[in-house]
């Protein structure tokens, strides 16, 4: 006989009853969450979801580009490079003798003249200097003329026979000894007063003077390396800078002939011109380390634009292009069949048409061959585009179709000559 089971115990499989109820009621709440959030993406997201444009880019529809027609124009060909500006001449104003500073004629930054005075050292000991050369001179030039009276005297007594030879020759080895000293004197007579001219210091170049090293009352020295100042010389101004090795025969076979080669300076962005000028000098060898060559510019720089040692951006015009035909770099492709562009036919689908390109510039690239001045380019949503596809011109500011715009819808170029194919 079985024992009485009592009411507060389960049964043994109770507990495996009793375990997947908590599972199933997990799997209910994960159900109505995914039930939910549809509902929820069903009411309110898709309402306002449009739905793509029938036509404009769906399958077998046009699709949407931006084009341009080829366009005559003059294009100069440029070598772009960073170069330094450098000035003609900068001088160091130094003084050539040992002195104490008592005057300056100068004020920092003000542009000067060859010759200009700038400074004066206390001439006193220079002047005392010269006055001494000068004493002496006086002494041995009285010397000499006494020598001579006593030489004339003694070859009057010689021709009497009333002295010996041997003293007169003495007495005229005494006079060129005279002679000798008085040029010893004269040489010291100028040394004084160049010493003293060395005393009042001149400007030795035309330019800017920048800021003074030395104040007054300072002893300066010949030796002092960094002088009173430094002179700039600002106009004309040059401009170094480097340029490939490949492209030297293609400068050299224009610069060669001595025409001007025009240069110009550009800010650090690039975009604003600071100034023009023109091709002065080739270096004559190439650097190895860098393959480049240096080339010198010079600038008129009468508004002092440039600033020694300023960073410029140098655009050196190598060729000038007249006449020649010119489409926007971005509708240049390359391919398997080489470099085309998709030419939009009069019924508004396109045609790739092979060319060949030359130099571009400034986001325009030449067409030597395979268009012609009015032909329509695609030149922004050619990603897509295969030869004979159907296309819709759009302005590429506003994405509004071209022909809504009363723009041409051909390859043709519009009647009033306008270039703009949603104009």
């Amino acid at each position: 006989m079985q024992p009485p089971v009592s009411p507060l115990v389960p049964p043994a499989d109770a507990g495996l009853a009793g375990g997947s109820a908590p599972r199933r009621h997990w799997l209910r709440w994960t159900l109505l969450t995914i039930v939910g959030l549809a509902v929820a993406y069903a009411l309110f997201v898709r309402p306002f979801t449009k739905p793509a444009a029938a036509g404009r880019g769906a399958a077998g529809g046009p699709m949407p580009v931006t084009a341009e027609p080829a366009r005559t124009a003059d294009l100069d060909v440029r070598l772009v490079s960073l170069g330094t500006v450098t000035p003609v001449s900068t001088a160091t104003v130094r003084s050539r003798v040992d002195g104490e500073l008592q005057k300056l004629f100068f004020k920092e930054g003000q542009t000067v003249e060859a010759g200009a005075p700038l400074a004066e050292l206390d001439p006193r000991p220079f002047e005392v200097q010269k006055m001494q050369a000068e004493a002496q001179q006086a002494k041995d030039n009285a010397l000499l003329e006494n020598a001579r009276v006593d030489l004339k005297r003694f070859q009057t007594l010689l021709a009497q026979d009333s002295v010996a030879e041997q003293q007169v020759e003495t007495q005229a080895a005494l006079v060129r000894q005279y002679e000798a000293a008085l040029k010893v004197d004269q040489a010291q007579v100028a040394s004084a007063a160049l010493q003293l001219s060395y005393a009042h210091i001149t400007a030795p170049i035309p330019g800017r003077i920048g800021l003074r090293n030395v104040d007054l009352g300072n002893i300066v020295h010949a030796s002092d390396a960094g002088g009173i100042a430094v002179i700039t010389q600002l106009h004309p101004i040059t401009v170094l800078f480097s340029i490939p090795q490949d492209s030297v025969l293609k400068v050299m076979k224009r610069f060669g002939t001595g025409e001007t080669m025009q240069v110009e300076a550009f800010d650090r962005d690039g975009r604003t011109r600071l100034a023009a000028g023109k091709l002065a000098t080739v270096d004559n060898q190439i650097d190895p380390a860098t393959g480049t060559v240096k080339l010198r510019a010079e600038f008129d720089n009468t508004d002092e634009t440039l600033f020694p040692n300023q960073f410029v951006n140098v655009q050196l015009v190598v060729d000038e292009l007249k006449g020649v035909t010119v489409i926007p770099t971005a509708g240049v492709q390359r391919g398997t069949v080489g470099t085309y562009v998709y030419v939009v036919g009069a019924n508004n689908t396109v045609s790739v048409r092979v060319v060949e390109t030359g130099p571009s510039e400034k986001g325009q690239i030449v067409i030597n061959k395979g268009l012609q001045p009015g032909d329509v380019v695609v030149v922004d949503g050619v990603d897509k585009l295969k030869d004979g596809a159907a296309v819709e011109l759009v302005s590429r500011d506003t994405g509004v179709p071209a022909a809504a715009k009363g723009g041409p819808r051909t390859g043709k170029r519009p009647a009033d000559g306008s270039t703009n194919p949603s104009h």
